[in-house]
């Protein structure tokens, strides 16, 4: 009998201890304490913006070179210049020919017995001009010119007048054979080489006797000499 009841009283305990470790606790069942929250888990700090890169100054564009200046052109030959052929290094290229807007003109009388006259011309302008070849010499109302006497430079060769400088030519007068006239003044014009139309020049020639053929004049000379020695 007490073998029974010990296997009864062992039983029992198996019995309960199984129930224990089975069921919920009393704790559990009537809503105990709950375990302790967990602590909220901290925000993560937002990574920390970085402020936006400060443009970079944009590099000032090249400095354009200033152009070079120019060379100035070499003088070139002027094909343009009367009476052929000057060039802008030549100091007289532009240098144009007498006429009589250029001039101011007498006549001296030289020799009386031959009734010779010294032909002279003054450059009143402001600029030089060449005296060329010989005058074109007129007898009052009479027709015709004088001769020309001797040879002439050429245009290039010709006489340069500067502003107030003179040139002369030598006017031979007449025989008084009867066969001619008296004038008392003559007229004169430039050969200019061109048909520049001109106003003559008058000077007084008291008793100049003119004869068909026999009035000659030479070309300009830079001396009254040698303008009355041909």
């Amino acid at each position: 009998m007490s073998t029974v009841r010990r296997a009864a009283a062992v039983l029992v305990a198996v019995s309960a201890l199984a129930l224990t470790a089975c069921g919920p606790t009393e704790d559990g069942a009537a809503g105990g304490p709950e375990a302790p929250p967990t602590a909220p888990t901290k925000t993560a700090t937002p990574p920390k913006t970085t402020p936006p890169t400060k443009p970079a100054t944009p590099t000032p564009p090249a400095k354009t070179p200033a152009p070079s200046k120019p060379a100035k052109p070499s003088a070139t030959p002027d094909t343009g210049a009367p009476g052929g052929g000057g060039s802008s290094t030549d100091p007289d290229y532009d240098v144009f020919p007498c006429s009589t807007y250029d001039l101011t003109f007498t006549a001296t009388l030289a020799e009386p017995t031959t009734s010779s006259y010294l032909l002279k011309i003054t450059n009143k302008g402001s600029k030089p001009c060449r005296a060329l070849g010989h005058p074109v010499v007129t007898f009052g109302d009479l027709d015709g010119q004088a001769v020309e006497r001797g040879p002439a430079p050429g245009i290039e060769d010709a006489i340069r007048l500067a502003p107030g400088q003179s040139a002369y030519a030598g006017l031979m007068g007449g025989i008084k054979d009867g066969t001619g006239s008296t004038v008392h003044s003559i007229a004169m014009t430039m050969n200019t080489e061109s048909d520049l139309e001109q106003k003559p020049l008058k000077a007084s020639t008291p008793g100049l006797y003119v004869a068909s053929g026999k009035n000659s004049v030479t070309a300009w000379m830079t001396n009254a000499e040698d303008a009355l020695s041909l």
